[in-house]
């Protein structure tokens, strides 16, 4: 693993994902692999009017460098992104990001896996539905939690 930095940007603003995958593949140079995924608010059902995502500043970066940090320690990282809005957003907007640069793309592939089931069950998020019948938190999902089984141990 090279001493690239950890980067995790938490903001409101919409990203594009285009330019932050080039400029991320621009920065790596001894990486064969580089992986991106990038999350969308679902509308499950066609009633999402928008999602509000909420969290507490500086905690919630901490949690998520410290995710990257496991990331890079486990798998042969060269370098790791990691994008999450917050905020109100409309269903299909991109809400968050993760890219991964390793030698290889099995490690590439596994740390992105590793991170986004990471972000999904334990980033300090609290998301919100509003619909045209009212607002409901979003819980936990027994799928999401069943994920990082996988990784524990």
């Amino acid at each position: 693993m090279s001493g690239a930095s950890i980067r995790v940007r938490v903001q409101a603003e919409p990203f594009d994902l285009g330019a932050e995958a080039n400029a991320f593949a621009a920065g790596i140079a001894q990486a064969g692999a580089v992986v991106t995924f990038t999350g969308l608010v679902r509308d499950n059902g066609g009633q999402l009017q928008a999602m509000e995502i909420e969290h507490y500043p500086g905690m919630t970066e901490r949690a998520i460098t410290a995710m990257v940090a496991e990331a890079k320690a486990r798998f042969a990282l060269e370098d790791a992104l990691v994008i999450h809005r917050f905020g109100r957003l409309a269903a299909q907007e991109p809400i968050m990001m993760v890219a991964t640069a390793a030698r290889h793309r099995g490690d590439a592939f596994a740390a992105a896996e590793f991170l986004m089931d990471y972000l999904k069950s334990r980033a300090p998020f609290w998301k919100k539905e509003i619909s045209a019948s009212g607002a409901d938190w979003v819980a936990a999902r027994e799928a999401d939690e069943a994920a990082l089984e996988r990784w524990q141990g």
